[in-house]
């Protein structure tokens, strides 16, 4: 018997001596199989084995101007565009100072506040009955567009709004992804598209911040497949998606931004859900550090900031003069646990900016809403907490201590 004959012999022997376990090996798994059927993704809802210290920071160590909620918005909108100066309204006024006494917020700014009489309602509804707690910024009138002198009336209705009590100009993503030349169709108007120069000066002349919005998550501009971490969101609301078509992409967003940026540098702008690249945070740095007329607010990204807290930490040390509280919240706003406006949702904005807790959850929600990961706290210390929950705001908004 050769060497090679003999190997063959000891590997039968063995293959023969390890049958019986085998047997049971795939009769187990046959039996699992049986007993359990496949799980739908949006079953799953693992509990975390870590036992690790947990904070509850139920009120927030300095008072706090929420500079991003939404207590109003348009009565009538189409394809993205809203097309009323009438508002509804998410909530009455004692509902809301409810929360925020218990979570020590001083301010709401309502940023979707209207124009015209729809403006000038809810500023009475909330900012006269109520002075010092709610704040209402402006929106632009879009309906209008098509008028030959849009953009001297555009700029003119942000002074009238500042008459009737505004606070600043919010532009939401409809100026880049939704507003279009015949209003809500035809191509896409940019960002930077001159009609709105004069608008953009006003704010300028007024002192007013422009809080802008102009891009979403990243995630949201590529393929809703089983590479895209946010799958499960876009799934819920295919709508959502700005992938193909004749949108475009994140860079060329942010390059129409800057542009705008350059252009007035006498206009102070408030770039929201952290510069609107919370993915990329050397990115919002180096506009930071070459648009000094820049800020940018938290609101609705702390489930990206959190799970990069040590870039975050970073972020927050470096940029600590230009970074503004804000949440995103709305009330009654069930269907986005990650903004719906509650006592839940701030106590964890709290823990992630006052702790240094680990692997918790972005918002007060079953499944995590924006992708399925957790956060960690940056436990700022307390000469930044007090200008990011109240001081950096209250210079954009002009107000007093």
């Amino acid at each position: 018997m050769d060497r090679r004959q003999w190997l063959y012999g000891m590997g039968m022997m063995a293959g023969a001596l390890a049958q019986p376990e085998n047997s049971f090996a795939i009769a187990q798994d046959e039996s699992f199989e049986t007993k359990h059927h496949p799980l739908d993704l949006s079953e799953f809802e693992p509990k975390s084995m870590l036992k690790v210290p947990e904070s509850r920071v139920e009120r927030a160590r300095f008072p706090v101007i929420d500079f991003h909620t939404h207590i109003t918005h348009a009565a009538k909108s189409a394809n993205g565009v809203g097309l009323s100066a009438e508002r509804d309204y998410a909530a009455p006024p004692d509902t809301l100072l409810a929360v925020m006494d218990r979570g020590n917020i001083r301010t709401m700014v309502n940023l979707t506040g209207g124009y015209d009489q729809g403006l000038a309602n809810v500023v009475e509804r909330y900012d006269l009955a109520f002075p010092g707690r709610f704040i209402t910024f402006t929106e632009p009138c879009y309906e209008r567009l098509m008028e030959p002198n849009y953009p001297q009336l555009q700029a003119d209705a942000i002074e009238r709004a500042h008459r009737h009590g505004a606070r600043g100009l919010k532009i939401l993503k409809t100026l880049g992804l939704y507003l279009r030349e015949n209003i809500t169709s035809g191509k896409l108007i940019k960002i930077d598209d001159p009609r709105f120069d004069p608008m953009w000066d006003c704010c300028g002349q007024l002192n007013i911040p422009v809080a802008i919005h102009v891009a979403d998550p990243s995630a949201f501009f590529t393929p809703t497949d089983r590479f895209n971490e946010r799958y499960e969101e876009l799934s819920n609301h295919p709508d959502w998606s700005f992938y193909g078509r004749d949108f475009p992409s994140v860079p060329e967003l942010l390059e129409a931004r800057n542009r705008v940026l350059a252009r007035h540098s006498k206009t102070q702008f408030v770039v929201l859900h952290v510069g609107n690249y919370a993915e990329n945070l050397a990115n919002v740095s180096e506009n930071l550090d070459r648009f000094p007329n820049m800020s940018v607010d938290i609101a609705a990204r702390i489930g990206e900031l959190g799970r990069q807290p040590r870039t975050a930490r970073k972020f927050f040390d470096k940029h600590q003069d230009r970074i503004v509280f804000g949440t995103d919240a709305t009330p009654y706003g069930d269907e986005f646990p990650q903004q719906v406006f509650n006592d839940q949702l701030y106590q964890i904005y709290y823990r992630f900016l006052e702790t240094d807790d680990e692997y918790f959850d972005y918002a007060p929600a079953r499944v995590p809403p924006q992708g399925r990961w957790r956060i960690y706290g940056i436990d700022l210390p307390e000469t930044i907490l007090s200008k990011v929950y109240f001081e950096n705001a209250a210079r954009k908004l002009s107000l007093t201590a």
